[in-house]
């Protein structure tokens, strides 16, 4: 995520990475197919997990690929998201990567409720947390996900069986999102039934720190359900700090509950630091330290 628009090459970006201290890299969504040859090329950093789907390419109508849907009501937008997230567990076994990071989807034509969702957030900046206004937006989310989610769910729960047939040949795992948006697919009570049929070394909880710490603070999942209840079956993170309900901040630059992340996240989970592109490169020197004080790293 942080390489976007800041390099000329990724190779480039992978040297970059190694000066700052990292060794490892998780290849995000967002990295073409040069890009991509040129990571696996350049011999100087490992990738532990890369970020479905990856390349990034445009498919037949137009869309890139990480705007399709798993989740989708249509049979063909959904086949081709996981034609798509086959492909990018074979690009992580030819990468040696233990893991890949799913979408799992959402609710197709979620406007009605992105728009109670959003207004939530406008109110939010606003310094408008509680309230009629703010309880009767809540109450109007959740009724309208309910309503909405259940065709979705169980075509999310096809898609998943289908990655996980792939990955089990492949010998890579799958780690399931939570996500920043509430239309999205899954929620924690979705995210443990979809586990359940499944060993955890093949489907597992990838656990976005800055998504649960934002859906809290909009009132809408509580935050600390998703460690606290799926902490064992948790496969890796994605660490970033939240300023307000913006997210994918470099750690030390929010106010997110490390003390929580500390306590919950498993020690074996991979920590990968998904920090936006415009964070300047001195403050994601500042985090391996940071989270090293926190407690979050070793």
């Amino acid at each position: 995520m942080w390489a976007q628009g800041r390099f000329a090459s990724m190779a480039e970006f992978a040297r970059a990475a190694r000066r700052l201290g990292f060794a490892n890299v998780e290849i995000n969504y967002t990295v073409g197919p040069q890009g991509l040859e040129e990571l696996l090329a350049c011999g100087l950093v490992r990738f532990p997990s890369l970020h479905a789907p990856t390349p990034r390419v445009q498919v037949r109508d137009g869309r890139w690929s990480e705007s399709l849907n798993l989740a989708s009501l249509d049979e063909e937008e959904r086949a081709l998201a996981v034609e798509l997230g086959r492909r990018t567990l074979e690009q992580a076994a030819r990468a040696g990567a233990r893991y890949v990071v799913f979408h799992l989807g959402g609710i197709g034509d979620a406007r009605p409720l992105r728009e109670a969702e959003e207004a939530l957030r406008r109110l939010y900046r606003e310094g408008v947390r509680e309230g009629e206004e703010v309880e009767a937006l809540r109450r109007r989310c959740r009724e309208l996900r309910a309503l909405a989610v259940p065709p979705h769910l169980e075509r999310a729960r096809r898609s998943l069986a289908e990655l996980a047939e792939t990955a089990a040949r492949l010998g890579v795992a799958i780690g399931l999102e939570n996500r920043y948006h509430y239309h999205e697919i899954p929620g924690v009570d979705e995210m443990a039934e979809l586990l359940a049929p499944y060993p955890p070394g093949l489907v597992g909880y990838w656990h976005d720190m800055g998504h649960a710490e934002v859906l809290d603070r909009l009132g809408l999942v509580p935050g600390h359900r998703w460690l606290q209840e799926l902490g064992q079956r948790c496969l890796g993170a994605h660490i970033h700090d939240v300023d307000g309900v913006i997210d994918h901040r470099a750690p030390g630059r929010g106010d997110a509950d490390w003390e929580h992340i500390a306590r919950y996240l498993p020690r074996e989970a991979p920590r990968v630091l998904e920090i936006n592109q415009r964070v300047p490169e001195e403050e994601i020197a500042a985090a391996l330290p940071f989270l090293r004080q926190r407690g979050v790293l070793p």
